[in-house]
């Protein structure tokens, strides 16, 4: 109990040495060029800019706890330490000691890699606990030599997985596993594609090396920019607050909807949807694009003064030659005008005049020049092109060359086309496609540093070129898991969406120790992979939770009744709880919920929607890496039976509880589950 005070006091003591920090920032005077212009006003801004982050990445949250370990090191391994804590930012006192460590400093390593067999020179690694008001409320002690040392990683670690959880997604900076810390630690370059099972903390793997990343490369990154793209938004406000807890509050963290800003109305069907996805769109855009390019009939005939300067057509038809497919179409457009008034040049110079930079401007801003310029190689936008391919049936025909079938041109081409491109409504599949177009017309400039894509396995070919279109010059960590592509337009093997991001130098790594998910649960889930995944062995889980799975057969008059019974009986416990149901269906039993005195939110309804309640209703589309305590499925059945990839949506949903499973069911549960069901 002496100890334990002591480490209290040392605990207040740091929150003290924080708040300094935070007050010396806030007092800091924040140097101003005096200059007007763009270079200078740049620097004010980016200084500003810089001390609201360093600010912000100051605060001391309530709910985190400062340190989380500790390690004492043999005498001497630490110039003037033998004793660092651990924490998840850097705290020093008033004269610059280190009292807290950042967990990515390289002296904090031995923490998450020390072994009894190699143990760093570490002499004891020290775990604390605290509650959810960060209040410190005990520790334990790993001796790493000596008769006591032996392992008890695993039942912090339990414990830690196993405390209730509310609200959205909390860190595992305490936690972190070698496997993990492997990936986590891994340099820039080259990129990584985490293959996670459920429960492999593979979400949690990609925002710690996001937050490594900008430790160690911050100024490299900060010129790009780091950006995580996640499936939807519901997703982006459960894992919102991992990074500000660690320090990092400078992150972009959108949807890809949200990345190609193009304004969509329409919806496609899943098929169609499947072609506009698929990389051979990539060809059919770049032929229907160069096709609006023709051949002149005729020169051009320039005046100047009473001379005249004559390029004749075959002159011209083998400048379009040159240029076409050499170039961006943009940059092919103005390079004409500029060859075109070139040659007009060559015939002053013959006629011994000595023209400048300014004539051949002027020559090609001429009307002759513009005049062939606009007749040969129109200008373009991308809903122009886009709209002529979805709309004329002879046309996408003839730029579909071998890349589609009849069949599939016919699923592309608009029932009822709109009357002129500035008229039709977009789908978000078009708008992929017009971003392509885009970057044909007028190649993107600018990289992002690093891009995060979670949940992966999701993307169409189409949107993975969009992404990489974005980090050119970057690197990406792509994460996911391919038994969990629930869309038809799913890329494919992990390969291949490497290469479509046009990153195919990237490693793929594959987590497979299930920390999160109890093994009884992982086990039922996986009747599912031979079906859904053939190629992917089954994951271990590492915890076992006593009662974790139930199954419940009702009839079909009962099942209300015994889905609200299932959430009374699970919020007598402690932690979040969810109902997990069909899309279709969620609300009818959102409605039964409340009409039986449970208070029960509804996922999606507001960004706040997982902290409003405990439990929490979520349509099972939009389940996808989220994480309860509990979790109620009802009617399994109806959740395959609406979507083309059923059985991957119902691996999902399965596979979010982090200690107990119950199915509620009156339909028949697919065949795979149904083997050795103990009700």
């Amino acid at each position: 109990m002496v100890e334990l005070d002591s480490e209290r006091a040392f605990l207040a003591e740091a929150k003290s040495a924080l708040a300094r920090m935070h007050a010396d920032v806030l007092v800091r005077e924040i140097p101003v060029l005096g200059g007007e212009d763009n270079d200078e006003r740049f620097t004010n801004e980016a200084n500003q800019r810089a001390h609201e982050q360093r600010t912000l990445a100051l605060v001391d949250l309530p709910d985190v706890p400062l340190f989380f370990g500790r390690l004492d090191y043999e005498h001497g391994t630490i110039d003037g330490i033998d004793r660092i804590y651990i924490g998840r930012r850097h705290v020093h006192d008033g004269s610059g000691e280190p009292m807290v460590i950042d967990w990515r400093a390289p002296v904090s390593v031995p923490f998450y890699r020390a072994t009894h067999s190699d143990r760093q020179q570490v002499l004891l690694r020290r775990r604390y606990g605290f509650s959810d008001s960060a209040e410190l409320t005990g520790f334990e002690d790993e001796p790493m030599i000596g008769p006591e040392a032996h392992d008890q990683g695993d039942a912090f670690l339990r414990a830690e997985i196993e405390r209730p959880r509310t609200g959205p997604m909390r860190d595992i900076v305490a936690t972190i596993q070698p496997e993990q810390d492997d990936l986590v630690r891994a340099p820039l370059n080259p990129s990584i594609c985490v293959q996670g099972a459920p429960g492999t903390g593979k979400t949690a793997v990609g925002l710690h090396r996001v937050a490594y990343l900008l430790y160690t490369e911050r100024e490299r990154l900060r010129r790009g920019g780091v950006v995580i793209v996640g499936p939807n938004r519901s997703f982006l406000s459960y894992i919102r607050k991992v990074l500000p807890a660690l320090g990092e509050v400078d992150v972009r963290q959108i949807t890809i909807e949200e990345l190609i800003t193009h304004p969509t109305e329409a919806i496609d069907g899943p098929e169609t949807a499947r072609i506009k996805g698929n990389e051979r769109m990539s060809a059919v855009l770049v032929r229907a694009l160069w096709s609006f390019i023709g051949t002149p009939t005729e020169g051009i005939l320039y005046s100047k003064g009473a001379q005249r300067f004559r390029v004749h057509d075959y002159e011209a038809q083998e400048i379009v030659a040159a240029l076409r497919g050499s170039t961006g179409y943009a940059a092919g457009r103005n390079a004409l005008a500029q060859r075109l008034a070139h040659a007009v040049l060559v015939l002053m110079e013959q006629r011994g005049d000595s023209p400048d930079d300014r004539v051949q401007n002027a020559v090609a801003r001429s009307k002759p020049v513009q005049s062939l310029v606009n007749s040969v190689w129109p200008k373009l936008v991308p809903e122009q092109v886009l709209h002529k391919i979805l709309s004329d049936a002879d046309f996408l025909a003839e730029v579909a060359g071998d890349d589609l079938t009849a069949d599939e041109q016919a699923a592309l081409l608009w029932a009822k086309p709109a009357r002129s491109w500035k008229s039709a409504k977009w789908s978000p599949a078009d708008a992929v496609l017009l971003d392509e177009l885009d970057d044909l017309v007028e190649r993107r400039a600018g990289s992002l540093g690093h891009l995060v894509l979670d949940e992966a396995q999701d993307l169409s070919a189409m949107q993975l070129r969009a992404l990489g279109r974005r980090c050119r010059t970057g690197s990406a960590t792509v994460l996911g898991d391919v038994a969990q592509a629930t869309t038809p337009w799913a890329a494919g093997a992990w390969d291949r969406v490497l290469g479509h991001l046009d990153k195919s130098d990237g490693l793929v790594v594959e987590l497979e120790r299930g920390f999160r998910v109890p093994e009884q649960i992982i086990k039922f889930a996986a009747r599912l992979l031979p079906v859904i995944a053939p190629t992917l062995g089954v994951p271990t889980g590492v915890r076992t939770v006593a009662d974790a799975l139930a199954v419940v057969r009702t009839g079909e008059e009962s099942l209300a009744d015994a889905v609200v019974e299932a959430c009374r009986t699970a919020l007598a416990g402690e932690g979040s709880v969810a109902l997990i149901a069909a899309d279709d269906q969620i609300g009818a039993l959102q409605a039964e919920l409340v009409g039986a005195g449970l208070e029960a939110g509804l996922l999606g309804e507001s960004e706040d929607s997982m902290e409003a309640t405990r439990l929490v209703c979520v349509p099972a589309t939009l389940a996808k890496g989220l994480e309860f305590d509990t979790v109620v499925v009802a009617e399994p059945a109806r959740i395959v039976a609406a979507e083309p990839r059923g059985l991957q949506r119902l691996y999902v949903v399965l596979t979010r509880a982090v200690s107990r499973l119950q199915l509620v069911h009156s339909e028949p549960l697919p065949e795979a589950l149904e083997q050795g069901v103990l009700r």
